[in-house]
């Protein structure tokens, strides 16, 4: 009798813990849907033609008629293609020295020792809480006095700084184990060698994210592109969409505009796709210690 109702007991845990499951995946997968659906009708618009988006009264969610000339479109109503080796270089540039800055600065926080080294990293934080705005208009007149403007070092020298990369590289770096220091120094290693060989192999997912995470941010960024550049020969694609846009092109044209969308946008997908199991690495590492 016990026997039978330990056997009932045990199929009921076990139904439970079948319908949670499929409450669970049935929520996520309702989930992505709805995270999905803007790239999927983003991309649907730019494969209708131009008759057949603006001749339906609602829309639909298939199109039996792809086109891609709304991707040649995009290309030739303006230099679209400028816009994005420009990008390239920024971006490339940007992130390289970004790192170059901020791995040395959060070596130093997290393992030299100095005097004031903790009051001046508290200092350093506090940066953090000014707001973007201000600094905005700071970098401006700056890069505007030393006739920065409309080149690449206006561009990207205000956004080569971060204290926030440094502060996650700093806590990453810090969870190293010291006797890996102290052996290393005892074997007469430098600290720029035992940067080099030990920290940055140890530290890669959490650089990488890092590197990934300041190539999204000058890809997407508009703000400061748009104040510095006036001018076509330096235009980001952000800005260059923007263009389109206040032209008419893009209101007049909404399935060349949301091919031109895709075309940005694509790099960045592809990143991730590429890199997502050393982000992921990266993130996990970044929850653990030791």
């Amino acid at each position: 009798m016990k026997k039978n109702e330990a056997v009932r007991l045990k199929d009921k845990e076990k139904t439970k813990a079948i319908l949670i499951k499929i409450g669970l995946y049935t929520f996520l997968g309702i989930w992505a849907l709805i995270v999905l659906f803007p790239f999927y009708w983003m991309l649907l618009t730019s494969l209708k033609s131009y008759g057949a988006y603006n001749s339906e009264m609602i829309p639909k969610l298939y199109t039996l008629a792809p086109t891609i000339e709304n991707y040649l479109e995009a290309f030739s109503a303006v230099p679209l293609g400028s816009y994005l080796t420009n990008t390239v270089i920024f971006t490339v540039i940007t992130t390289a020295l970004m790192l170059f800055i901020s791995i040395p600065a959060a070596f130093a926080f997290a393992r030299m020792n100095f005097r004031g080294k903790d009051i001046l990293f508290t200092l350093f934080l506090a940066l953090m809480m000014i707001p973007n705005e201000l600094v905005i208009i700071t970098n401006y007149v700056t890069v505007t006095e030393l006739g920065m403007r409309n080149s690449f070092a206006g561009l990207i020298l205000p956004s080569v700084m971060s204290v926030f990369y440094i502060y996650l590289l700093k806590e990453n770096f810090a969870q190293i184990p010291d006797q890996l220091y102290y052996a290393a120094r005892v074997d007469g290693t430098s600290d720029f060698k035992y940067l080099m060989r030990v920290v940055l192999p140890i530290s890669r997912p959490t650089i990488i994210t890092v590197a990934i995470l300041k190539v999204i941010e000058c890809w997407n960024s508009y703000i400061w592109p748009s104040l510095v550049t006036d001018t076509k020969k330096y235009y980001l694609v952000s800005v260059g969409i923007q263009q389109i846009r206040e032209s008419g092109f893009g209101r007049e044209n909404i399935p060349a505009m949301m091919a031109a969308v895709v075309v940005v946008s694509l790099p960045l997908i592809i990143l991730f796709l590429v890199f997502r199991n050393r982000i992921m690495e990266g993130v996990a590492r970044g929850g653990t210690k030791g």
